[in-house]
């Protein structure tokens, strides 16, 4: 019985080893589940970390540019302040040179108008004294040699081709003989040689139209006078102070030049483009 117990115990014994080792195994098959749970997880864990390092290195760089980009945006800030405030300067100076000019321009149109006022009254001045000074000549019966004779080479530029705009000579109260009849003497009040031209002028303290037609008809005469310029062009010259409008296109209607008195003294009457005609 003895034995029958100790067998019975020893089958227990065998029995709970076995369990002892099945419970054993389980729980090695257990950790090793557990370990390779754990090796996942660490594995993950591992992996996690280097996202979170490359994450945190990528934010440290998106930071050290966000840093950057805050410094250049505040140095672009002051630049752009920099550049308003001289913005600002050249502004002012450009509004200060707009009022200087705005000054300067009044000042200029006032003295332009004083100019112009100075010159009007200079020009008034100077008709009126030579207004005078021709009435004066007229009175004395010097205004071929006074009004006239001065004016010749400035009419000859005017009215022909006068080479070098000069006259080669002028000669005033020139008293002529007919070379082929020295019982015949003439008179000439302006006698002017310009280039190709020789100009006879006529001088009358008041001229009528039966002046200018007895001066037209003795016109081809005045050539007879002249052998030197037989070759040259006569035109022919009536001159007076004042002259009637009709006298004016009568004379042109000749083909002569009608002096009158005018700003430059004598001037030109006849119509703009008028040539004279050549005796």
């Amino acid at each position: 019985m003895f034995e029958t117990a100790v067998e019975q115990r020893v089958t227990d014994l065998e029995g709970l080893m076995a369990e002892v080792w099945r419970t054993i195994e389980r729980v090695d098959r257990q950790i090793e589940r557990t370990q390779r749970h754990l090796d996942q997880t660490q594995h993950r864990i591992d992996q996690t970390q280097r996202q979170i390092d490359q994450t945190q290195r990528h934010l440290d760089q998106t930071q050290h540019r966000i840093d950057q980009t805050q410094r250049q945006i505040e140095q672009t800030q002051r630049q752009i302040e920099q550049t308003q405030h001289r913005i600002d300067q050249t502004q002012r100076q450009i509004e200060q040179t707009h009022h200087r000019i705005d000054q300067l321009s009044r000042e200029m149109q006032t003295f332009k108008e004083e100019m112009q006022a100075f010159r009007e009254e200079s020009n008034r001045s100077r008709i009126e004294m030579n207004r005078k000074w021709g009435e004066l000549a007229n009175k004395m019966g010097t205004m071929a040699e006074d009004l006239v004779a001065p004016s010749i080479p400035r009419i000859l530029r005017q009215t022909v081709p006068c080479p070098d705009g000069r006259a080669e000579s002028v000669a005033v109260h020139m008293r002529r003989l007919h070379p082929a009849d020295p019982g015949r003497e003439r008179e000439f009040d302006v006698v002017a040689v310009c280039g190709e031209y020789v100009l006879i002028n006529e001088t009358k303290s008041r001229l009528t139209i039966q002046n200018v037609e007895d001066f037209t008809h003795r016109m081809p005469e005045a050539r007879e006078f002249f052998p030197e310029y037989a070759g040259k062009k006569f035109v022919g010259a009536i001159a007076s102070l004042y002259v009637d409008e009709s006298v004016v296109r009568f004379g042109e209607k000749q083909g002569l030049i009608v002096l009158g008195f005018g700003e430059d003294v004598m001037e030109v009457l006849n119509t703009p483009g008028f040539i004279p005609r050549a005796f």
